[in-house]
């Protein structure tokens, strides 16, 4: 039995070829859709935040009835609770939550370890500066712009993107590749909330990330504890820089961080095709049993 998806809106309102999720992630059986017609056949239909957030719940779909019964209303939301604005009033509309928070119905993380059918040799790109930082969202309350500027104090620190200097195009990770270490800092501190600056910016690019996020116990869910710093390690930014410089000066403590990679690989989520595709394949495996979310915020925001 094919399952269909429904998009109901397509993410920040961009259109998009929708993957074909047999062919990208082996995942069979699966019809994804943005055409609202086929709302009556849907078996689950996807709600992306952000843009709910913009239309209002006036925008959810009103049918007479206002779904097919075994039908699966699915929230789906990769932002940190401090910038997912209007979650109190969508108690008890939605079916099941999907996020990069381990506790969804359907969890997508923004990355993850794997160990490989046969492991491929590592080797560290050559080094020739000491700390990247790449940021957007530059925002002086942010607890990762205090930070950097206590730090900064310290240490020299290369910043890219919004205040600082401007990446090559597509250029991000080779940029990042010729540091040793990189700031791998939030911009909210939450369960679970760990971006693509940890899985692709540092990681990716062979850099140590330097961690500013949840705490350190919540990282070592999801990566060994040799494979990053994390800045609570440190009582003040100023020993955090005094560390940094000493893993400068020493290669084979500094390699040490790279000890896992013998046994890992590393898989950056793309946005949005995995997550679709995920959907479906959780539909095909869920059953019959239908649950209902009774209250969202208070779940994502715990």
């Amino acid at each position: 039995e094919v399952v269909t998806v429904l998009l109901w809106w397509e993410p920040f309102g961009r259109p998009r070829r929708l993957p074909e999720c047999r062919r990208r992630y082996n995942i069979s059986g699966c019809r994804l859709s943005a055409d609202r017609s086929r709302f009556g056949e849907a078996q689950a239909v996807l709600f992306h935040h952000r843009d709910l957030a913009r239309h209002g719940a006036q925008g959810l779909p009103r049918g007479s009835p206002p779904r097919p019964p075994r039908q699966r209303w699915v929230w789906m939301n990769f932002e940190s609770p401090s910038h997912s604005p209007g979650l109190r009033g969508l108690a008890g509309l939605f079916n099941w939550t999907m996020s990069y928070r381990r506790d969804s119905d359907v969890f997508v993380p923004y990355g993850y370890l794997y160990v490989p059918p046969a492991p491929r040799p590592f080797v560290l790109p050559r080094k020739t500066r000491l700390v990247a930082w790449v940021i957007s969202n530059w925002n002086e309350e942010h607890a990762r712009v205090r930070y950097y500027r206590q730090l900064k104090e310290h240490l020299p620190i290369d910043v890219y993107g919004a205040r600082g200097l401007a990446l090559a195009e597509g250029g991000l990770v080779e940029t990042v590749s010729t540091y040793k270490f990189y700031l791998a800092f939030e911009n909210s501190q939450h369960t679970d909330y760990i971006t693509e600056k940890l899985w692709r910016n540092a990681f990716s690019a062979s850099a140590v990330p330097v961690v500013l996020g949840p705490r350190r116990a919540n990282y070592e869910r999801f990566i060994p504890p040799d494979s990053f710093i994390h800045v609570d390690d440190f009582p003040s930014p100023r020993l955090l820089a005094t560390y940094l410089k000493f893993l400068d000066k020493n290669k084979p403590n500094y390699r040490r961080y790279f000890a896992w990679r013998k046994k890992y690989e590393v898989h950056v989520t793309s946005f949005w095709d995995e997550h679709f595709c995920k959907v479906c394949e959780a539909v095909r495996a869920a059953g019959n049993q239908i649950k209902t979310v009774r209250n969202l915020a208070s779940w994502f925001e715990s």
